[in-house]
């Protein structure tokens, strides 16, 4: 029965195809939009960016507060 499914299901290859890349994305975005470490580094950069005086000292905080709520997993966005 596995075998006639399959070929019953050939023509929804491309979307399962497409459903498995989107998933795989969004897997991806999820990891940089939550791993402790890419948090650190935009903090780091917000940081040096301030120093350079490019940003504000109240844009930093700003963005800062939205980096630390992701990092302590309250959303933030």
């Amino acid at each position: 029965m596995g075998f006639f499914t399959e070929l019953l299901l050939l023509p929804l290859a491309p979307v399962r195809g497409v459903a498995w890349v989107g998933e795989k994305i969004a897997d991806q975005v999820d990891h940089q939009m939550n791993d402790p470490a890419v948090i650190r580094a935009q903090i780091d950069e917000l940081d040096a960016a301030f120093e350079r005086g490019e940003i504000t000292e109240d844009d930093r905080d700003e963005q800062q507060e939205v980096l630390l709520q992701r990092l302590v997993g309250g959303g933030g966005a």
